[in-house]
Order: C-alpha cells, then sequence, then structure tokens
C-alpha cells in the first residue's frame, strides 16, 4: 500500500471518545454514621484504603506517517503512478472542460477544493464525485496564511470546508488537504491529518496560474506543456488549476494523450471504475437459437 493509497483507502476521520461519566454517590451511603464515642470504632477497608486522585487526561499526539514532502507531506505518489491535481474549483466555466478531458482519456484526478466555491457550485461538486474523482480540501478561502494560525482556527476552517462539500455530497470521503501556495506548517499538517486527511504537496507544478506581461495564451499553453513533459515521471504529483484558467483546460487537452500513453494516470488506493452487472442469463433453449447473441465488451480496466 503507498503512502497515496492509503489516504485514500485507510484514512477516517478520528474518532472522539466522550469522557466516562462518574457515577454519582448515593447520598445515603454519602453521610457518615454517628458515632458513639464510648466505643472505640472498629477499623474497615474503607478507613484504610489510599484515595486515588484521579489522573488527568491528556490529549493524544498526532504523529503523521513519513513523507516525502514538507513537514510529511506527499510530494509523490510513493508508487509509478502520476496523479493530477486541479486546485481551487470548482470553475463552473473550466471544471466541465477538464472533466470532459478527464472521460475522454479515462483518467481519475484529486480536486482541491475551495469552500466558498463548493458552496457556490454544489452540482459541480457532485459532478466531480460522480465521475470518480478524489475530493482535496483546499480551505475555505484560499488561505496563504493558514499555517500560522491557532490549531483550533485551523481546524475550524477545515471543517467548514469540508461541510460545504458534504453540503453537496453527504458523505463524502475527503481523504487529502491541500495549503494554498504550499505553505505547510508541521501544525498544520498533524491538525489536517487528525481530521481525516493526508497534506498534498506536488513534485511538478507548470505554474498555469502565472501570466507574464506580454506572454500570449499560445505562448502558456505551450509553456505549461513544456514544463509538464519535462518534469513528469513516475510518481509525480502534478500541480494545476481548473479555476480561471482557460490556457490549463487547452494544454491538458494535448497533455493527457502524452500522459496515458507514456506513464500510469490515476489516483493510487481510489475505488476502481464499476464494472456494469451483467443482466439475468437467459436460460439455455432446448433448441440452438437461430442466432447467436455477440458477447457484450468488457469495460475497460481503470487505472
Amino acid at each position: 500500500m503507498t503512502a497515496a493509497a492509503e489516504a485514500v483507502g485507510v484514512i477516517s476521520k478520528s474518532e472522539k471518545k466522550k469522557p466516562e461519566k462518574k457515577a454519582e454517590p448515593d447520598p445515603v451511603q454519602a453521610l457518615p454514621a454517628a458515632v458513639d464515642p464510648s466505643v472505640a470504632p472498629a477499623p474497615s477497608a474503607s478507613s484504610v484504603t489510599p484515595t486515588v486522585q484521579p489522573t488527568e487526561k491528556r490529549p493524544e499526539q498526532v504523529v503523521v506517517p513519513v513523507g516525502d514532502g514538507p513537514f510529511n507531506s506527499l510530494r509523490t505518489t510513493g508508487s509509478r503512478v502520476v496523479m493530477l491535481s486541479f486546485d481551487d474549483g470548482p470553475d463552473p466555466e473550466e471544471t466541465p472542460k477538464i472533466l470532459a478531458l478527464l472521460e475522454k482519456h479515462q483518467v481519475k484526478a484529486v480536486f482541491c477544493l475551495v469552500g466558498t466555491q463548493a458552496r457556490r457550485h454544489p452540482d459541480l461538486v457532485r459532478q466531480i464525485a460522480d465521475a470518480g474523482h478524489v475530493l482535496c480540501n483546499h480551505t475555505w478561502s484560499n488561505d496563504l496564511r493558514i499555517g500560522k494560525k491557532k490549531p483550533n482556527q485551523i481546524l475550524a476552517d477545515l471543517e467548514r470546508t469540508n461541510a460545504a462539500i458534504r453540503a453537496a455530497v453527504p458523505d463524502a470521503e475527503i481523504p487529502y488537504f491541500r495549503a494554498p501556495g504550499g505553505n505547510f506548517t508541521d501544525r498544520l499538517v498533524k491538525t489536517a491529518y487528525g481530521d481525516g486527511m493526508t497534506s498534498l504537496y506536488w513534485e511538478v507544478d507548470p505554474r498555469d496560474w502565472e501570466h507574464p506581461e506580454g506572454e500570449t495564451s499560445e505562448q502558456h499553453v505551450k509553456r505549461i506543456v513544456a514544463q509538464v513533459r519535462k518534469e513528469t515521471r513516475p510518481g509525480a504529483i502534478v500541480l494545476s488549476h481548473d479555476f480561471n484558467q482557460p490556457d490549463t483546460t487547452a494544454a491538458y487537452a494535448e497533455l493527457l494523450p502524452w500522459l496515458v500513453e507514456n506513464f500510469q494516470v490515476g489516483v493510487p488506493g481510489a475505488a476502481s471504475e464499476p464494472t456494469p452487472t451483467p443482466s439475468e442469463p437467459t436460460p439455455t433453449p432446448s433448441t440452438a437459437p437461430a442466432e447467436t447473441p455477440s458477447a457484450t465488451p468488457s469495460a475497460s480496466a481503470a487505472l
């Protein structure tokens, strides 16, 4: 099991145990009995038993599995699978186009969703999930400084974002968290992991969001394609954006055929695309049919 596969298939939200309720003492038994001063009291077991002070429970220490990115985040998948990730969406213009391209090439990817965008476009969150892609928390408002906040503030942001995603897709699995700008801190990674999410960094960053002055769309697309082709290797996590980046969409129209030809592309551990359930078998007739029906082609293997 790879690190990325563990994140998708194993990590679940940690259960919070409620403290055991202590039994209330019987008010009658709690009252001391009247003592006759002429009679010496007989020693009882309770009188010689030392009082045990309750042990103060310390908060559990979160131990994050070793990762190859900043503060034990994941820079690579830990396997030969190349994983594509799209940040800052969902976007009403570009996300459907990216989804169509991924469907055309039978590729599953990770979508790192901003909470405010998920709240605005729940239909797109559902489309992403229904297509079998993996969801990732990208903070409520793309907060570049979230790693410097207190743990309770970080947790409130992450849970608010997850709630917006699950408002669109109830019980959605959200195995990953990505810090905006990749600005991870030890506190941030531990808080996310304690909330059931592995932190996702990247190895390939074509900086598709960057538009230098004077660069045309054609040049921008060419730069994205060249960078991804140059840096992608087995196990790489590729960072891109589906929010307001039409040039990225154009670049992936060119990149996806090359990627699937040269690499295994997908999300390690993600649920495979379900194979259609065969229909009820037709009873074998006593006589041979006039025409033998052709076999239904099997579904292509999911990555």
